[in-house]
């Protein structure tokens, strides 16, 4: 295991779903960028384009931390999910702070591109995951 330090995530289902979300995220981030630039400007785009880089880090940062606790233990796990949600949105909110007094960002549309797009990918990402046993990331497809 020294020899691949990430040799822990391969066949992970949460970081196969967190790649599916960003695979999903490439496509639409270009139009929430475009309308957020033709609502607030240039300073808008720049800001939605980094709270969606700020999502999709936090959900990367979620998998791989969820991976690594469930294969310690339960209990890990469950102090993992619980204090690493408390981490990531401590880190969420100390990036907005850090960012507030920029010259180029804007606090509706950065905190707005947040908000939408961490339910927006999330429940998104409800119909193509599968909770049994047998396949306990993403939903075999059809045909496959």
């Amino acid at each position: 295991m020294i020899d691949q330090p990430m040799s822990y995530v391969e066949g992970s289902p949460e970081l196969e779903i967190v790649t599916d979300m960003v695979r999903r995220a490439i496509p639409v981030a270009p139009v929430l960028v475009l309308g957020c630039g033709l609502v607030w400007g240039i300073n808008g785009a720049l800001s939605s384009a980094f709270g969606i880089g700020l999502v999709l880090m936090n959900f990367l940062l979620t998998a791989l931390l969820l991976t690594w606790a469930g294969r310690v233990s339960p209990t890990m796990l469950m102090a993992a999910t619980l204090g690493g949600f408390i981490v990531r949105m401590a880190l969420i909110v100390g990036a907005v702070v850090l960012v507030k007094g920029t010259w180029w960002a804007s606090m509706a549309p950065l905190l707005l591109t947040i908000l939408v797009t961490h339910l927006g990918l999330l429940m998104w990402e409800t119909r193509y995951v599968s909770l049994s046993l047998a396949y306990p990331g993403l939903k075999p497809r059809k045909g496959a």
